[in-house]
């Protein structure tokens, strides 16, 4: 039988690289063959851990033997040089979300994608799961009747996760590492709003945290965040005129409930782990497929506009750039 194994070079070797990897290697269906990250210490320590190939360069562990596709995980500041390196050199890519920083480079990944031919998806953990994906599903069945409103909270405090959720010369801060969940659950349900109102709270060089109202006909939505605080953990709440859902944990739920009144409601179980994401993104390039049918181009694009409209309307600009682009 011939090896279904997917095998991936990962650039980066930091917090979140290292949740990934026992994951996904875990599941005997996924094998790491080679690694780089700029501190050669931690690149061999992290190539040893998994039999790989401690790289000296991307391009060496992009175009290592037998990579089926480049996982980047590296901070959001340097994701569009990897994307963009790789696309070039034909292979495929799951990069972490945010995609980019900014709109501008988000479409220059993607139509750079497109012109090769070459597989791009953000790797959105929440959109890979079969949880936020039934949610949608009951959504798109009617269940809910009409949406009247939708919350989320999230507030975790998180500022000391990785180095770079602190430092404004990462992109670090609230909205890009955090406030992207509950914004591309809500554009995935309800799609891109009207217009949006952001208020932000501002410390360092970052937002600690935001109020976001996202302003749809007929649905009233908000959401809050923030890194520095518990006020509310992670939830969502979604209310129809037939049915509601409240979820917690919602970026990576094991199950979901809907709940009618007086009718009799339904729930569904599933894994929220980081390995479906894994599983899909590599069913889809051995398909052939050069946009992933969980987190379509366009969404990954009108997610990055409505942080780019977050980010200007707090007046958020990260010491590297001389502005935002327009939005």
């Amino acid at each position: 039988m011939a090896d279904r194994t997917f095998h991936w070079a990962f650039i980066g070797a930091g917090t979140l690289a290292r949740q990934v990897a026992k994951e996904i290697t875990a599941s005997g269906r996924h094998r790491i063959v080679s690694v780089y990250t700029r501190t050669p210490e931690k690149c061999a320590e992290f190539a040893a851990q998994y039999g790989a190939i401690a790289a000296g360069s991307a391009e060496e562990a992009m175009t290592a033997p037998g990579v089926d596709g480049v996982y980047i995980v590296t901070p959001h500041t340097s994701h569009a040089q990897y994307a963009l390196q790789a696309l070039d050199l034909g292979k495929s890519v799951l990069c972490e979300k945010p995609v980019t920083t900014d709109g501008a480079q988000t479409r220059e990944i993607i139509a750079k994608s497109r012109e090769k031919g070459v597989y791009f998806a953000e790797a959105m953990w929440t959109w890979f799961s079969p949880i936020a994906r039934q949610v949608k599903s009951w959504m798109d069945a009617g269940e809910y009747g009409d949406v009247k409103s939708l919350r989320f909270t999230y507030h975790m405090k998180s500022i000391n996760y990785a180095p770079r959720v602190s430092d404004p010369n990462l992109a670090g801060g609230a909205l890009l590492d955090i406030g992207i969940y509950p914004l591309t659950y809500a554009c995935r349900l309800l799609g891109k709003p009207d217009r949006i109102e952001c208020t932000g709270r501002l410390q360092g060089g970052i937002d600690t945290g935001e109020e976001i109202r996202l302003i749809y006909p007929g649905t009233e939505c908000t959401i809050s965040t923030s890194i520095t605080d518990y006020r509310g953990l992670e939830k969502m709440t979604l209310r129809g005129t037939r049915a509601h859902t409240t979820l917690w944990l919602f970026h990576m739920a094991g199950s979901v409930r809907l709940s009618r009144f007086p009718r009799r409601g339904k729930r569904f179980r599933a894994d929220g782990g980081m390995l479906n994401e894994f599983d899909l993104v590599a069913e889809e390039i051995r398909k052939g497929l050069t946009e992933s049918l969980c987190v379509p181009h366009q969404a990954t694009m009108d997610v990055m506009d409505m942080m780019d409209e977050c980010r200007r309307q707090m007046h958020l600009v990260y010491p590297f750039e001389s502005g935002l682009p327009g939005c």
